[in-house]
């Protein structure tokens, strides 16, 4: 199936508007059965040199392009993503391992990404302001960046590229793009989307390869003016050390230990779907999953037995079967973390009621595979209360009150979504209010952003910038400020005012 769907057996970095091979090469697999897809390449600093000259000439011109005219390239984009939705789904899921209809939800998020930042070709508002003086006029304008350098995940491997590559480019910037080398299909099949579309030669490069080598290249490259990455804190903490002695802007969006609320007054039926959902979709490998659940003690026990019973009912597999529900962790080394840290949560006395070890009969395989798993009675401060761990593991935590809720939701390093589940609206807007995250959600789940709100988070989430959304532009942007005197003479600002 992957020969038929993906017509290549290896990939080749795209510069300059051209195809370029290379020496060296990985073997990706899928994480569902091991078997090998396609080899990816292994480049290194020489490729994104070569990469950012070819982006540095193109965005001179791409800059002085219309904006509603660069707009029109995201338009076709969008359209053709539209028309390949269900092969791009498919191939994503070969890679990646998500459930089918997860995979078919993420290329529409791209989708969507193309569609809302091809109408900001026409907006991409600046202001107008009365000026102190007479016969002037002031006001302020987005200037692009130049040349933009973005890193990106393998569990988002389309979504999160184009909520960092669609604003860059209907901003007059050329882009440079580094993929996760686990997952690097959508890369090459958006490189071509975009080729088919029009987009100049040069505006948008792909150079595949490990952090180490091209991630590097990419961070202390003079030319690239900002870094966009999406991954660990560790990582992302030493990028944003690296961009600062350089004075490079960098946008960095990290981990998240995001917690689900449920209150004493909620409709625990559509609490625990929403915990469902939030926990094991993509197999918890989502910087949004929902890792903690913070319960009133008084429906703990009923909550706790109906997470038991939905839980048996997850179907466990091959990500194109339509059937699963739950597919692979997306390689040995993921594994092996979350196997860890169900042997410190047991260490540290939690109660493991469900799950807890790594599917390996005969049915998974050559997969990578862990059971749904449920930890409870569980303390804010244990290790697998505070830590990511990126798996399918929830830790259920008992509070006496709303107030204690929010102050255990608040206790992790990580500010990135939060959710509660409750019928008191007084306790909504305070939650709204008090929860220290960028997402809120009030009776749903921590997952389900839409592309037309800012995606980010506080503390060690990030460092302030957001992805997707009007805001997007922020980053890949400069602020101008613009003054025009017409009363011809020399006027001097706070001193000629009267």
């Amino acid at each position: 199936m992957a020969e038929a769907l993906l017509q290549a057996e290896k990939l080749k970095n795209f510069i300059g508007g051209e195809w370029v091979e290379t020496q060296d090469s990985t073997e990706v697999t899928n994480p569902a059965n091991g078997k090998t897809i396609v080899q990816v390449p292994l480049s290194g600093a020489d490729a994104v040199n070569t990469a950012v000259e070819a982006a540095k000439k193109a965005q001179k011109e791409w800059a002085l392009v219309p904006a509603p005219r660069r707009a029109e390239i995201l338009l076709q984009v969008g359209i053709l993503m539209k028309e390949r939705k269900e092969r791009l789904s498919q191939l994503l899921t070969m890679e990646n391992g998500k459930v089918i209809e997860e995979a078919r939800g993420e290329v529409q998020e791209g989708i969507d990404m193309a569609f809302y930042m091809s109408g900001e070709g026409r907006r991409m508002f600046g202001q107008t302001t009365p000026a102190e003086l007479p016969n002037k006029f002031s006001m302020s304008q987005r200037a692009p960046v130049g040349v933009v350098g973005i890193i990106t995940p393998w569990n988002f491997p389309i979504a999160i590229a184009t909520w960092k590559s669609f604003p860059a480019i209907v901003a007059g910037n050329a882009v440079v793009w580094k993929p996760a080398t686990e997952t690097p299909i959508m890369a090459y099949e958006l490189a071509k989307i975009f080729e088919e579309a029009g987009l100049p030669k040069g505006v948008l490069n792909v150079v595949f390869g490990k952090g180490s080598a091209v991630g590097d290249a990419m961070v202390h490259h003079d030319d690239i003016r900002v870094i966009s990455f999406t991954g660990s804190n560790e990582t992302g903490r030493n990028i944003a050390s690296e961009c600062g002695k350089q004075l490079k802007k960098v946008s960095l969006e990290m981990g998240g230990k995001n917690a689900v609320i449920v209150m004493d007054d909620a409709d625990l039926d559509l609490a625990v779907e929403g915990i469902i959902w939030s926990a094991y979709g993509t197999s918890g490998q989502r910087c949004t999953a929902a890792s903690r659940v913070i319960v009133h003690e008084d429906v703990k026990e009923r909550l706790e037995e109906r997470l038991l019973v939905e839980m048996e009912k997850l179907s466990i597999g091959d990500g194109l079967d339509e059937s699963n529900k739950v597919g692979p962790i997306i390689n040995k080394a993921g594994l092996e973390k979350i196997k860890d840290y169900i042997e410190i949560g047991k260490d540290e006395g939690a109660k493991l009621v469900a799950g807890g070890y790594v599917l390996d009969d005969d049915v998974y395989e050559n997969g990578h595979y862990f059971a749904p798993t449920l930890f409870t009675d569980c303390t804010a401060d244990m290790r697998i209360s505070q830590e990511e761990i990126f798996g399918p593991v929830i830790s259920l935590i008992p509070v006496k009150s709303f107030e204690e809720a929010i102050e255990v939701n608040n206790g992790v390093e990580f500010g990135l979504s939060s959710s509660i589940f409750t019928s008191d609206a007084n306790r909504v807007f305070k939650a709204q209010r008090d929860l220290d995250t960028g997402i809120v959600y009030v009776n749903a789940g921590t997952t389900g952003a839409e592309i037309h709100l800012p995606f980010g988070g506080t503390k060690g989430t990030g460092n302030g910038h957001r992805d997707s959304g009007v805001q997007a532009l922020d980053v890949f942007t400069e602020w101008k400020a613009v003054y025009v005197d017409y009363s011809g003479k020399l006027q001097r600002a706070q001193i000629d005012t009267e």
